[in-house]
């Protein structure tokens, strides 16, 4: 089997080459050297065919666009995106390497269910992390990261509002991410991303079924006063409380959606 490191075959590039121009490859209008005079401009990062199905089957198995369950063809995928057979393999061996997927040799490949054992120890390296960076952040913060985490609220409770959830998880990532990255942490979440994959795969479900949505905006906005009056104590307990109540929700969840959980 080719690493995603090598060179791609022929018949792999010309989807590797359209994902590419969007990213801003050379040739590409992103990448045509706008912006202002003398800027510096930005790496360029191609993206492989593999990259490119295991981003899209991440995607979609964390949203839960694809269930528990759903049986993932290699054919179907080879096709839908134009390639061979061997990028799609080794988008799901990394998927499976991540706990997303689980492959029955010679005979199925299938999106495997959320393991509610991995969740607490999740949530303890969450709890662990986050509690850094929003102690920092209180210690520092000034008006322009008050009004970024504002602006993400506001979002929050517009989408919510809207009881678009999909809209909403994503505005609930951006105001974690902001916490870290304006603390000057941004390596903590990209690493958080990694270790948290199954507890957003649980609070998809958590959102919807169990009216989640409005209470976090509420929580969202206890940490962020807390860090606009620089309590480092309260901002850490208010994180703390936070990120307590995924517990109790994958309890409730497992019983309502056992297919789902194992």
């Amino acid at each position: 089997m080719h690493s995603s490191s090598e060179t791609e075959p022929a018949h792999d590039r010309p989807a590797a080459a359209r994902i590419n121009a969007r990213a801003g490859a050379p040739g590409s209008a992103a990448g045509a050297g706008g912006g202002r005079a003398g800027a510096r401009p930005l790496p360029i990062r191609r993206v492989t065919a593999a990259t490119a199905i295991y981003n899209r089957l991440y995607d979609d198995i964390v949203a839960l666009r694809l269930a528990p369950g759903t049986a993932l063809q290699e054919k179907r995928i080879a096709e839908e995106f134009g390639v061979s057979r061997t990028p799609v393999r080794e988008a799901l061996l990394r998927l499976s390497e991540g706990g997303l997927v689980d492959i029955f040799p010679q005979s199925a490949t299938v999106v495997s269910r959320v393991p509610v054992a991995a969740i607490p120890e999740a949530v303890v390296v969450r709890k662990a992390l986050e509690t850094v960076t929003v102690e920092a952040l209180a210690a520092k913060a000034d008006g322009a990261d008050i009004a970024e985490l504002d602006a993400i609220i506001a979002r929050q409770a517009k989408f919510a509002a809207l009881g678009d959830t999909s809209a909403f998880h994503e505005e609930d990532e951006a105001f974690h991410e902001a916490i870290a990255r304006l603390a000057g942490f941004p390596g903590i979440w990209t690493l958080l991303k990694t270790v948290k994959v199954q507890i957003d795969r649980a609070r998809r479900l958590a959102l919807p079924a169990l009216g989640r949505m409005d209470q976090i905006v509420g929580e969202h906005g206890t940490i962020r006063n807390a860090i606009a009056a620089h309590d480092v104590s309260a901002a850490r307990e208010a994180m703390l409380h936070h990120l307590s109540a995924v517990i109790p929700d994958v309890a409730e969840l497992s019983a309502r959606h056992p297919d789902y959980f194992c």
